[in-house]
């Protein structure tokens, strides 16, 4: 998996061949890490963090074990999706670090972890360059 911060785009790739592009908005403020990591084992169907007053579905870490993940859009402490951040996804980095997808995209890449079809130590590199892809 690669991650343009600065395209606002995660593309996942095979062979060197991109064959998805997700729409994501990683951290403000330089706040996701740049570099090279990989899928690790911590996966969640929901979370909420009370301090930011926010939470997501379909988490899966890339680093420091639940810290850093890929999820779904924000939603409230209800569990519904804060829309007003929604709109902001393949826009604007919005998030506190995370890579923040789509819910369809998080929900594909979170089964995908269930089942091994992503297994853990898939790499993930994370870049702030304007590259072509």
């Amino acid at each position: 998996m690669e991650v343009n911060i600065s395209k606002n785009r995660t593309y996942l790739k095979s062979n060197n061949k991109v064959i998805y592009t997700f729409y994501s908005s990683a951290g403000v403020n330089t706040t996701t890490p740049s570099g090279n990591y990989a899928t690790q084992a911590e996966t969640a169907p929901h979370f909420y963090n009370a301090g930011e007053g926010m939470g997501a579905n379909y988490a899966v870490s890339w680093k420091d074990h639940g810290i850093y993940l890929f999820h779904s859009v924000p939603v409230d402490g209800n569990g519904n999706y804060i829309m007003s951040e929604a709109n902001k996804l393949g826009k604007t980095p919005s998030s506190h670090g995370c890579i923040r997808l789509s819910i369809y995209d998080s929900k594909w890449l979170y089964n995908q972890a269930l089942s091994g079809t992503l297994p853990v130590g898939t790499p993930v590199s994370i870049s702030r360059k304007k590259i072509l892809i």
